[in-house]
């Protein structure tokens, strides 16, 4: 990757610029592009890699700004070193630039030709098959001990998912960024399938504004690549607050309900523990088109908590009863009981079926399968317009 235009060649530097960034536009969702940062990447040059799928980074050596230390401390006063302007764990965690960070060349090389073994030479293509040992029906009734009943426990998402992939082998993308969300490529009956849920160990699972541009990227690419959709789903909602709103939590929330509305792959959803108010819905809900809602027994899915409802709904009750907290109890327990269980949701056709933890991979390989020859095309456009 070049540092940076050549000053001494004038326009002519940023033409031949402009000439890669189209090359890359109009390869987006055709070829797979990767950028590996082996060095400085400086200046109108830096869009490039931008513009690719994914950007893997070295610590120490990857650094990548559209303008310069000296540039900024000129402008700003800001003192700042190159590497804490634009180095590898910067863009790996705060920006969302590089997706793979890594301490070295080799590891980093490493990681690159293993998402390449996962990924189709191009969007005509489907991903490629590897063998593997692991039998599609392979029980993981220890997902039972990984997630808690106890909806306000935290757990590793990351286990959960290693559970379930072949092999326990899996990718994640972007794991210093929107930690909340995990979003990871693996394995299913040895054909590649990405795998995302929320993450209760980060911001308590919700949805926020990373978050949501996060996923929304990551459905994209998935569904430009004919890679199948797994959402594991146990979200509260969406992250409360005036900076939330007032940063566009509507418009780029919105992001993630276009590109799953738009995604065309096989698309399943589970329900581990909890899916609340509009969080459930877009996190791939049977209404708006995922091909399976699935569901484990224990599991809430409503508008919100049993408290908060209770709270809302019966509020008059409440405060005129002698004892308001034993009937404010009460309360929480029927509508816990009545509207805050998969079998609701199931008898409204909004989940296909509720099925046992341990049975997780079995039914989901038997439900790929079902779906590999899922055809669906969209209305006829030039292209969408998704809000951004």
């Amino acid at each position: 990757m070049t540092a940076r235009a050549r000053i001494q060649e004038g326009v002519s530097a940023l033409a031949g610029y402009g000439g890669i960034f189209q090359r890359n536009t109009r390869a987006s969702g055709v070829i797979p592009q990767i950028s590996v940062m082996l060095g400085a990447c400086a200046g109108g040059a830096a869009y490039s890699p931008a513009l690719t799928d994914f950007v893997f980074a070295v610590r120490g050596i990857s650094q990548m700004f559209i303008t310069g230390p000296d540039v900024v401390r000129a402008v700003t006063g800001e003192k700042v070193t190159h590497d804490g302007l634009g180095g590898a764990d910067v863009h790996g965690s705060s920006s969302g630039v590089a997706h793979f960070v890594y301490d070295d060349e080799e590891t980093c090389l490493a990681e690159v030709r293993w998402l390449l073994s996962m990924l189709p030479s191009h969007n005509r293509e489907l991903p490629p098959a590897a063998v593997t040992g692991d039998p599609a029906d392979r029980g993981v009734d220890r997902l039972v001990e990984l997630v808690p009943l106890d909806g306000n426990r935290s757990y590793d998402m990351r286990e959960v998912i290693a559970e379930i992939v072949d092999d326990g082998d899996f990718m994640e993308v972007h794991a210093q960024w929107g930690a909340n969300l995990v979003c990871a490529l693996g394995r299913s009956t040895a054909r590649c399938s990405a795998w995302w849920r929320t993450s209760l160990a980060a911001l308590a699972g919700v949805l926020d504004i990373t978050a949501s541009e996060k996923g929304a990227r990551f459905v994209q690419f998935c569904d430009a690549f004919n890679i199948p959709l797994l959402t594991l789903v146990d979200v509260p909602g969406f992250l409360p607050g005036v900076d939330q709103e007032h940063e566009g939590i509507i418009r780029r929330g919105a992001k993630l309900l276009y590109a799953y509305c738009n995604a065309t792959v096989p698309r399943i959803s589970v329900v581990l523990r909890k899916a609340y108010g509009g969080a459930y819905i877009v996190m791939d809900s049977r209404s708006i088109g995922a091909d399976l809602a699935l569901a484990w027994p224990t599991n809430e899915i409503a508008v919100m908590g049993a408290e908060a409802a209770a709270d809302v709904v019966f509020r008059r009750e409440i405060a005129a009863s002698d004892d308001p907290a034993t009937t404010r109890e009460q309360k929480i327990k029927e509508y816990r009981r009545e509207l805050v269980h998969p079998y609701y949701a199931a008898e409204r056709g909004l989940v296909d079926d509720v099925i046992d933890p341990g049975d997780t991979r079995a039914v989901l390989a038997r439900a790929f399968a079902m779906l590999r020859r899922k055809d669906a095309d969209l209305p006829r456009r030039k292209h969408g317009n998704p809000p951004q």
